[in-house]
């Protein structure tokens, strides 16, 4: 088993569209049970289920993972540590967004009024 500290000697993840729980727990170096429990916890890990409920992750699915890992067990967060640090990163770019679309709203009524006045 690897060390919590040892995060980048996990596998490398394949090019594959669609994961298993059962690969993605091999990829991570989680247990199945640990990845269900996460799902509940952490909102934004939702893999595809399909037949019967089998989980489906992608490859985002699989990074997220690694992430929450490497914040749980190498960063010593909290799960709610965790979750909040991560929604954080969320907000941030929503609002770098928000902040760019709002300039090129402004450039553009600026523009439309300079045609206006002309």
């Amino acid at each position: 088993m690897l060390e919590p500290s040892n995060n980048e000697q996990l596998p490398p993840i394949p090019g594959k569209r669609y994961f298993t729980i059962g690969e993605v727990s091999d990829l991570c170096d989680v247990k199945p049970h640990v990845l269900r429990y996460w799902e509940q916890e952490f909102p934004m890990l939702n893999p595809v289920k399909r037949r019967g409920n089998r989980r489906y992750y992608q490859r985002q699915d699989v990074l997220l993972i690694r992430q929450i890992r490497s914040l749980l067990y190498e960063q010593g967060f909290t799960i709610g540590g965790a979750r909040q640090r991560l929604g954080g990163e969320d907000a941030r770019e929503e609002a770098t967004q928000v902040r760019q679309l709002i300039g090129q709203t402004i450039s553009e009524l600026e523009d439309i009024l300079s045609v206006l006045k002309g």
